[in-house]
């Protein structure tokens, strides 16, 4: 129960904690303190705001008030993502754990980042609290995956993404067809905001001019990238903020059938999202071919739309 409290204080981090992970932490002490009669009491959470600012420790243990503060050295800190052990913009959040004495210490997921990995845990445990690994892991990792995703992997999250017809086509023999509703556009608008970049194709961009921002939500702008080929054929790209693309975590790739083909087919992708539309043609474009061994992991009726998300 805590530790989906710590999710849910995290996710109010997606805009602004980046290029940090999102984290949550809550601040439990046993019931008899309150006279509760049954769990604990929560006397402070907090969460990672923004970047360069404190961690979600050191959020939650300033939001205890200063007459609870007797109550840490029986207390048990959740916190979704592994406390860091180095100094980087603001001082080691497992150092700040260890002095305020708390009983224990409990921690959703290891962090992946390499001045972390496991250094937090061994020091807290070291300086004699209780850590304890490992609870609701799976959604700790999902909801950090482009933060995972580009530590482990050296590269951004990719998600490939597109909208199809009924009958399997994304145009109407060739030309731009709009397939999303109103609703979905948005919750596409939604999604943008939380990658760093988006891709399309040359052609895609000559021929329809796609704006790839986040107008019909509220957040920054993804980065913008053209795939194309230089004078001598070969793939490149293109980027008003070209010089800036390094340390990007995740990226959008929301090109035509022959880009977003070229993903799949080099493996180059962590996530797939399909929308497909009622509506039919009679001829186009066919939808890019998903590759063998795709898992469904959630199927969205939304606006007379299915939107189907698939991982590897």
């Amino acid at each position: 129960m805590y530790m989906r409290r710590c999710l849910q204080l995290a996710r109010n981090g997606m805009q602004n904690a980046k290029p940090n992970p999102m984290v949550g932490a809550v601040i439990v002490v046993p019931s008899p303190y309150r006279g509760e009669t049954e769990g604990g009491t929560i006397i402070g959470e907090g969460y990672h705001v923004r970047c360069g600012e404190g961690h979600a420790e050191v959020n939650a243990f300033a939001s205890v008030r200063p007459e609870d503060e007797h109550l840490l050295k029986d207390a048990t800190i959740y916190v979704s993502l592994e406390p860091c052990a180095h100094y980087g913009k603001t001082p080691p959040c497992c150092d700040l754990i260890i002095r305020k004495g708390v009983k224990r210490c409990v921690v959703g997921c290891v962090d992946p980042f390499a001045k972390v990995q496991g250094r937090g845990i061994q020091k807290i445990r070291e300086a004699g609290i209780e850590v304890t690994v490992g609870v609701l892991e799976k959604e700790c990792q999902q909801l950090n995956k482009r933060f995972f995703t580009y530590h482990q992997h050296h590269r951004p999250y990719i998600l490939l993404k597109w909208a199809q017809t009924a009958n399997g086509f994304i145009d109407d023999h060739g030309q731009a067809l709009a397939l999303s509703t109103p609703y979905t556009k948005m919750l596409v608008h939604k999604l943008r905001s939380e990658y760093d970049a988006i891709l399309v194709g040359r052609v895609t961009n000559e021929r329809e001019h796609p704006q790839l921002n986040v107008r019909e939500w509220y957040g920054k702008d993804p980065v913008r990238i053209v795939l194309g080929k230089n004078n001598q054929g070969e793939s490149s790209m293109s980027s008003p903020l070209w010089g800036d693309r390094e340390g990007l975590q995740s990226l959008m790739v929301e090109g035509g059938r022959q880009t977003l083909q070229s993903f799949i087919d080099a493996g180059l992708w962590d996530e797939i999202r399909i929308e497909t539309s009622p509506k039919t043609v009679s001829g186009g474009t066919s939808a890019p071919q998903l590759p063998v061994g795709i898992q469904l992991q959630q199927e969205q009726f939304v606006d007379g739309n299915i939107i189907r998300t698939y991982k590897k």
